[in-house]
């Protein structure tokens, strides 16, 4: 059982309505959304089927969530079970609780129920109707939850108001009438901003501070304001405050305002503190005085004196503060802390672990080895400064000034600045605040520094003199040797061998036609080419100008040797013609094929034809025809084509 619970990561808990629009929701965008008749109807009940399941399943997502996140009563520490009673009355809390359960049972029962009525749809329509009566089933039991789900939002709203305490941590309780000084004191030993107003019950409810004291963490309650009168007639903020008081192991700090500003008596308070003092059993208890910058315990009449003076017994001390003059705050705080550190040692004392803790702890005293007195050694310096500090006791100054005194009395942290050169070793004391120049007489003071400092200047400028002298400086080209004249020049040579290359590869075509040798002769001849132009009707002009433009489309010079342009433009008609001859070899050739293929299928049908009738006068004198005939799986021969 964890001893602090932090309610503020309950999740919000939506209304009925809202609940059923995140779960239709969410099935309508999880599950597949088209179905049609013509499917198989094992698929149209496994359609409708997962819908309802995941319809189920999500309900019970959401409300399982519920109840886990929400505290069980009697898993909780005591003081927030009893805390939640008060605030929010325990048996309607249960009974919410209990309602949404059954409600997560009823809809995993009738998922159930329809799941197994769909296994048994034979059609898309009792399939569909099936799941709609299951979902709005589903649907009509969370419309029932809505008031349960409406108080647990309340609640869930209220848990996260309130303040982190941690039941099992050392704890300081400030309780007592109200507007007597109790958010004061919280204010100032914590770094909590209670509301202080002149006026009762400013505080309606637990807050909680933190402190550090003797490097450990405490928190500080502050309880509403507590009347005097029975148990049964007290409201929910002063049950918050009995509550803290009765399960909290704490140091219980009781406050009492002589001056009786707060608007109730000094009976009237100690009768206050005798009815609820049963709560403080087994608790470190202190009466503080508070307001004594009003009233003090002197200045009251005998008989009231007498009263606050006879609470205090043996387990009860009594303290007096003030919170305007910050007079008693921080020795009632250590005196709290004290009594309730010592109540917890002796209480692990007392207990079973720390036998297992103290056989794992051994203290060794060590012995004298000799009888060789072996003092402290103690700093001279150590030993003149404590003479120093005894004489100045004995004039009378209790001890030394230090520098946090001084720094008090010269304005505080952020303004005093510490004197660091109060300490310097110097011949003389008196130059300790002297102001070192840079610049004296017009040199700077830094070279002067070092007594060999022009010795050295000296040394360093003969020094470059003679790197000068010997050319270190000088910016001349290095000269390049034999063997890298020999790699620059092999180099250039293979850059422009490269370059050779790449001119052929443009110059060749690499995406002309493979041509035949006859064709090649034909390019290879231009005149034979010019009159074969001639005589098939061909301008041979016309294919020069043809070749002249596709060479500059391809970014060639123009001014080419007319030879060269009639070759390129015969090479060119040359594919041409082949292309044409080609086609038209491969018009003839599927000309061929047609009509072959036309013969076969007229002599197929002509075939038919004749065992059609062979088979039909077969019939009318009773011969039966062979099997291969009526099956058609024999081939015709060449014979029978013919």
């Amino acid at each position: 059982m964890t001893s602090i619970y932090n309610f503020k990561r309950i999740a919000p808990v939506p209304e009925s309505t809202d609940f059923l629009d995140i779960v239709l929701s969410k099935t309508q965008r999880k599950t597949p959304t088209v179905i049609h008749p013509g499917y198989k109807i094992t698929r149209i009940r496994q359609f409708y089927m997962r819908k309802v399941k995941f319809t189920q399943e999500t309900f019970d997502e959401k409300l399982r969530q519920i109840l886990e996140e929400f505290p069980v009563l009697d898993n909780v520490h005591p003081f927030y079970a009893d805390l939640m009673n008060v605030l929010y009355d325990k048996d309607h809390y249960k009974l919410a609780l209990g309602q949404i359960n059954t409600a997560k049972h009823l809809i995993d029962a009738v998922g159930k129920d329809y799941l197994r009525l769909l296994k048994f749809g034979d059609s898309l329509y009792r399939c569909k109707q099936l799941k709609r009566a299951a979902l709005g089933r589903m649907a009509t039991i969370m419309k029932r939850q809505k008031d349960s789900l409406s108080y647990l939002e309340q609640v869930r709203q209220h848990l996260a108001r309130l303040p982190s305490i941690d039941p099992n941590t050392r704890t300081l309780i400030v309780c007592g009438y109200p507007n007597v000084g109790k958010s004061s004191f919280m204010n100032k030993v914590t770094r909590a901003d209670v509301d202080v107003q002149p006026y009762a019950f400013t505080t309606k409810s637990l807050f909680v501070g933190h402190m550090d004291y003797k490097y450990l963490r405490w928190q500080v309650i502050d309880t509403p304001g507590i009347l005097d009168h029975p148990l049964e007639e007290r409201n929910t903020i002063e049950m918050q405050s009995i509550t803290a008081l009765a399960h909290l192991r704490a140091a219980v700090l009781f406050f009492v305002d002589l001056s009786e500003q707060c608007g109730y008596s000094i009976q009237d308070q100690m009768s206050l503190f005798a009815s609820i003092k049963p709560l403080f059993a087994n608790k470190p208890t202190l009466l503080v005085i508070s307001k004594t910058d009003v009233c003090t315990l002197d200045a009251v009449r005998p008989e009231e004196r007498q009263l606050v003076e006879s609470a205090c017994d043996s387990n009860v001390e009594m303290s007096q503060l003030s919170s305007y003059l910050d007079t008693g705050v921080i020795e009632t705080r250590n005196l709290a802390c004290d009594k309730l550190l010592l109540q917890r040692v002796e209480m692990k004392l007392k207990g079973n672990k720390v036998n297992s803790v103290l056989n794992k702890l051994n203290v060794a005293q060590p012995g004298r080895r000799d009888t060789v007195e072996r003092p402290a050694c103690i700093p001279t310096a150590v030993l003149e400064r404590r003479s120093r500090q005894d004489a100045a006791m004995a004039d009378g100054d209790d001890r030394p000034v230090l520098e946090r005194d001084l720094e008090a009395t010269n304005g505080g942290a952020g303004v005093y600045n510490i004197d660091l050169k109060k300490r310097y070793l110097l011949a003389s004391d008196e130059w300790r605040h002297d102001v070192i120049p840079e610049i004296m007489n017009g040199k700077n003071v830094a070279d002067f520094i070092d007594p060999d400092i022009e010795e050295k200047l000296a040394e360093l400028e003969r020094e470059e003199e003679r790197l000068a002298a010997e050319g270190l400086y000088d910016s001349a080209e290095e000269s390049e040797d034999e063997e890298e004249r020999r790699i620059r020049d092999v180099a250039r040579r293979i850059r422009q061998r490269k370059q050779v290359i790449a001119n052929e590869s443009r110059v060749k075509d690499v995406n002309r036609a493979t041509l035949t040798n006859k064709q090649k002769a034909a390019a290879s001849a231009p005149e034979d080419f010019v009159n074969h132009l001639q005589q098939l009707g061909l301008d041979p002009e016309a294919a020069a100008s043809t070749a002249q433009r596709i060479g500059r489309k391809r970014g060639r010079s123009e001014s080419r040797d007319p030879a060269v342009l009639l070759a390129r433009s015969s090479s060119l008609a040359a594919r041409a013609v082949s292309t044409q001859r080609d086609r038209s070899t491969m018009g003839l050739k599927n000309a061929r094929q047609k009509t072959v293929s036309d013969k076969k299928k007229l002599v197929s049908q002509r075939q038919m034809n004749l065992m059609a009738r062979a088979g039909e006068s077969d019939r009318k004198i009773g011969m039966k025809m062979p099997k291969h005939l009526v099956t058609g799986k024999r081939s015709i021969g060449t014979n029978d084509r013919r």
